[in-house]
């Protein structure tokens, strides 16, 4: 197995240390299943900061290539990866949850003695995959020569009585 940095996460940022490398895509147990082939590395920077406040922060950055599954016609998908992201670090959990949650707030994390790069790198990168990707344009399998789709609700009017006058058996609307 590879050898995987740890940092003291708190003495990283005060330092102003940095660190750069890269992962090989398998090493992401998380990401696995929404990948469509697993070859490719994501190469990062972590770079130890401070935030506007003076709080001591990691700066994150990622640059790669992923190779998702498509959601709509389940084809592979290129999806590049361009992070940049700053986690503002706490002592606790407790002092994450005593700040207020507001939309331009930073990204907080506990300062963890013993921080794993690649989970941390992971965690971002996750963050970073579309929930549902799709191609701009695909073509589906069964679409006709024109690319017209059938609709899966074609049949339902069938079931559900006259669809053209828009009343069923009884007489009344639908």
């Amino acid at each position: 197995m590879p050898h995987e940095p740890v940092i003291d996460a708190a003495e990283f940022a005060r330092a102003a240390a940095s660190l750069r490398g890269s992962f090989a895509l398998t090493r992401f147990a998380r990401l696995r299943d929404q990948l469509a082939a697993h070859d490719g590395t994501l190469e990062y920077a972590l770079h130890g900061v401070r935030d506007a406040e003076g709080r001591p922060a990691l700066r994150v950055q990622l640059r790669g290539a992923l190779q998702l599954v498509c959601q709509r016609c389940l084809g592979p998908l290129e999806h590049a990866v361009s992070v940049e992201a700053t986690l503002v670090l706490a002592a606790s959990q407790a002092e994450i949850d005593a700040e207020p949650l507001t939309a331009d707030a930073p990204e907080r994390v506990v300062a963890s003695k013993s921080l794993a790069v690649r989970e941390l790198v992971e965690d971002e990168l996750l963050l970073a995959v579309p929930y549902a990707p799709r191609h701009a344009r695909c073509s589906l399998q069964g679409a006709s020569g024109e690319g017209a789709r059938r609709s899966p609700f074609a049949g339902l009017g069938a079931l559900l009585g006259d669809s053209k006058s828009g009343r069923d058996e009884r007489g009344g609307k639908h």
